[in-house]
């Protein structure tokens, strides 16, 4: 089953190791050597940055650019970076896995709608418009139930830019409000590249149902994230870990809510810890096993898998 990921912090787990450690082969949660048994198709790395942790946010961020394309460089033969579908489905007929650049933190483009297009000129075609801080865009999901806490005039007019430019919005981390204000500025899909459902579980880094509806309405796709923390609420030690069977249960609500078009897959490897079953990319295909025996039919599992998230980003990118 092939594998098209929307969201992993590898590049900058990477970068935080001081080059001790390849892409190639790691102890992360990813690696070319398990993604290439895994049958990974594509995968989207996104450079974070943590801006409270960085003098230079810019800066750490065009770094962590750079690593990519060092990585990617030396590791040519087995995967190379991609900004449309088109140039993917190439690399798949060379045998090759394919690899799509995002940031993770609109901060690091200070407000300024110059250094997106940079940004952009350097081949970053998601940007994930909040983490868990104000920024000059907008408020993230900690702001939970408050109007007035949405997206800025700044962010509203990075949005707009987004569109216009062909760069796919990313409103994970985002507050309610400010997933609406997207809603209202834009016309075409978007995507929450790591969120699962709230009604599954309550933390308010996942959807409400109407969010969930309203995404697939607009064609978008939501990324199911493996954390154990969006996956399942706490037990009464206060304790959480995520089960195969807690991320069927998010996939089985998203479909019943919003359809089968809706779904991805938006792992967050890398950036998670690691008390869940799906302890890394090696294990993919048991996920889709697990599918299968759950009574998912294959064209599904495919969507899912990959299908949903390519049909996205082939209308915002080519």
């Amino acid at each position: 089953m092939k594998v098209c990921d929307m969201h992993c912090d590898t590049i900058m787990a990477l970068y935080e190791k001081k080059n001790q450690e390849t892409l190639r082969e790691n102890h992360c949660h990813i690696d070319l050597k398990r993604m290439r048994e895994a049958d990974y198709l594509l995968q989207t790395f996104a450079v974070f940055v943590a801006v409270k942790d960085h003098s230079n946010p810019l800066q750490t961020c065009l770094d962590g650019i750079d690593l990519f394309y060092r990585q990617m460089a030396e590791n040519s033969e087995w995967m190379t970076p991609v900004t449309t579908v088109k140039e993917a489905e190439e690399n798949k007929k060379q045998g090759k896995m394919s690899a799509l650049l995002s940031v993770e933190e609109g901060a690091v483009c200070l407000g300024d709608m110059a250094v997106l297009r940079m940004l952009y000129r350097l081949g970053v075609r998601m940007l994930t418009l909040t983490w868990n801080h104000e920024n000059e865009l907008g408020y993230p999901h900690c702001f939970h139930g408050d109007p007035a806490f949405g997206l800025k005039e700044t962010g509203i007019a990075f949005v707009e830019e987004m569109e216009r430019i062909g760069m796919i919005i990313d409103v994970s981390h985002l507050s309610d409000e400010g997933f609406y204000d997207v809603l209202r500025h834009t016309k075409k899909p978007f995507v929450a590249s790591h969120s699962n459902a709230r009604s599954i579980c309550s933390h308010t880094r996942n959807m409400t149902d109407d969010m969930i509806r309203s995404l697939a309405q607009r064609g978008g796709v939501m990324g199911l994230n493996f954390y154990a923390a969006f996956t399942c609420n706490p037990n009464c030690d206060g304790t959480v870990f995520g089960t195969m069977d807690g991320l069927i249960a998010h996939i089985r609500h998203i479909i019943q809510v919003g359809g089968t078009e809706c779904i991805g897959l938006g792992s967050d490897f890398d950036g998670i810890g690691t008390n869940m079953e799906m302890k890394d990319c090696s294990y993919m295909p048991r996920l889709a096993d697990a599918l299968a025996k759950a009574g998912f039919q294959a064209d599904t599992i495919e969507k899912i898998f990959y299908k949903n998230t390519l049909r996205v980003m082939k209308e915002i990118l080519g």
